[in-house]
């Protein structure tokens, strides 16, 4: 056994394959469009390696796609045999362990195994990095804090990729309100790792939500190497920053972004589609025509009914599949949410409570029911961070409720999830929300103060 760049064992001694794994683990740390091509050198110098087989699992699931789950039964296969054929570390075992507790429908079950990896290496960045990204998926905010805080001190100024852990560090603090604290660990980890996309964007989600829209657009124009270079996520970057164009009142900008960044490949990857769903609802809620943007987007969605693998996914499909007029594909998905929650498991657990209410609501929505809209987007609001994302990805269903309730008229609830909202972002009022409380006092016809 040797160390690679984490300080922690893998059963191989090849220097070759060594730079492989190396490589891997920076590219999948910084988001690089590499990490599957680094990952696959590795597997075919090294194929009994468990931990790579085990790792190629995970990553397949993360992608929150149908088809992923049987190339990650596969590697499933794979990392087992691999084990008969020699002794592994607790490290590698741990890998193992996640990917088959996450195949038996427990994320929670792999971030678990993960964590009890970390016990025993906690300078191991790829594990930290790989429990964050799982309890993102399931909207662990406190979780992910938690876990990073528990490494911090084994990621010294010595450590290669100490940079990496601070940008987790950075997302989980603004995930959790400590939002002078994200800013702080944000810009200190890029110093380190300038390569950083997951690093710069929790900053930018402080300005978000700090409602510093010159800040924001000024960080991510200033940084582009953190970003320019990542995979997919880059169009996520894009998204924040025509977020943050929206909140100066320029829609113009955050569309025209819209067609020459967020979507400039037409993908179906569910966080592709998030970015781009949630984006033109919120134009739309501005009162902005978006043209036949929806077509593209709701027949990719369509395809995609049967998926099942992420709420958050889901309720960005159904929001694809109204904008675009299938009523027929959003009553499936309907169905298909209905058949999911007699199931069991993590996933399961989540369609029932508040997957149900969260799409009854976006249909009662797009139908212009706006009371049952109202009374069901509530209703599921309580359980939301459970669906995964941030909260700036979920707060296109706060506004949608919100602009729910002050068409139905519930002036007295809208104001209070009004009132929740600006605690959130520890009482800075951003554009959407001036609006609205200055709406719902013309409403009760009250002088706006």
């Amino acid at each position: 056994m040797t160390t690679d760049v984490c300080a922690s064992p893998v059963s191989f001694s090849s220097a070759d394959s060594l730079a492989h794994w190396n490589n891997m683990i920076r590219a999948f740390l910084a988001h690089g469009p590499s990490t599957p091509q680094h990952l696959g050198a590795l597997l075919e110098a090294e194929p009994d390696f468990a931990m790579g087989h085990a790792a190629r699992g995970l990553f397949s699931l993360m992608m929150g796609r149908a088809e992923m789950w049987q190339v990650a039964e596969d590697a499933r296969t794979a990392a087992h045999h691999a084990r008969s054929a020699g002794p592994v570390s607790a490290r590698e075992q741990g890998w193992i362990n996640a990917l088959d507790a996450w195949l038996a429908d427990s994320p929670t079950g792999a971030i678990a195994a993960l964590e009890t990896a970390l016990i025993k290496h906690p300078s191991d960045t790829l594990s930290a990095k790989a429990s964050q990204a799982i309890r993102f998926i399931l909207g662990d905010a406190p979780g992910m804090r938690r876990s990073v805080e528990r490494v911090l001190h084994a990621h010294g100024p010595d450590h290669p990729l100490r940079g990496y852990l601070m940008g987790c560090h950075a997302f989980s603090l603004e995930e959790t309100g400590d939002y002078a604290g994200a800013e702080r660990a944000g810009l200190e980890g890029l110093i380190h790792a300038p390569d950083d996309a997951w690093g710069l964007h929790a900053v930018a989600h402080v300005h978000d939500m700090r409602a510093e829209p010159d800040a924001g657009i000024a960080l991510i124009e200033g940084n582009t190497a953190a970003w320019e270079g990542s995979n997919n996520f880059r169009y996520h970057v894009w998204w924040h920053k025509a977020l943050l164009h929206m909140d100066r009142g320029e829609r113009d900008i955050a569309l025209a972004l819209y067609d020459s960044q967020i979507r400039a490949d037409k993908t179906d990857d569910y966080r592709d589609i998030a970015n781009a769903t949630s984006l033109l609802m919120r134009l739309e809620l501005e009162g902005m025509e978006v043209g036949n943007r929806w077509d593209e987007l709701g027949a990719l969605a369509e395809n995609r009914i049967d998926d099942g693998c992420v709420v958050f996914a889901d309720l960005h499909y159904q929001l694809a599949l109204a904008g675009a007029a299938k009523g027929d594909a959003a009553r499936a998905m309907s169905a298909r949410f209905a058949r999911d929650a007699r199931q069991t498991g993590d996933m399961a657990e989540r369609v029932a409570d508040p997957g149900l209410s969260a799409l009854a609501g976006l249909n009662a929505f797009a139908e212009g029911r706006y009371g049952d809209a109202f009374v069901q987007l509530s209703t599921a609001r309580p359980k939301m961070p459970t669906i995964g994302g941030s909260h700036a990805q979920r707060d296109v269903f706060e506004r949608m409720t919100i602009d729910a309730g002050l068409r139905a008229g519930h002036f007295d609830a809208t104001e209070q999830i009004l009132l929740a909202r600006l605690k959130l972002r520890a009482g800075h009022e951003d554009r959407f929300a001036a609006t609205r409380f200055e709406q719902l006092s013309r409403a009760r016809r009250i002088p706006a103060q």
